[in-house]
């Protein structure tokens, strides 16, 4: 089975989706998050799943100076996920 490369968008901080995100490495695809326009104030359980990801070589890309993430700008988000077989909002 070919690998997918799964990308999954936070858009309101929640931790849920930092949670999806380490269960999405499960099938041995390609899973990056994109956090978008919030600040995340992570708690101990989401940076437990952060540095998770971190781990498994997951990149977590984020639009907001105020985020510890790789910087990027909206336009370059849109375009990398065109990129993707899958994009989850959460």
């Amino acid at each position: 089975m070919a690998k997918k490369k799964i990308a999954i968008l936070v858009r309101d901080g929640n931790g849920e989706a930092f949670r999806m995100a380490v269960g999405a490495t499960l099938a041995d695809d390609e899973v990056n998050v994109f956090v978008m326009d919030n600040k995340i104030e992570p708690d101990d359980d989401m940076a437990l799943n952060i540095e998770t990801l971190g781990d498994l070589d997951a990149k977590i890309y984020t639009n907001n100076p105020d985020n510890k993430f790789e910087q990027k700008s909206t336009e370059e988000i849109a375009r990398m996920l065109t990129e993707y077989d899958v994009v989850i909002p959460y």
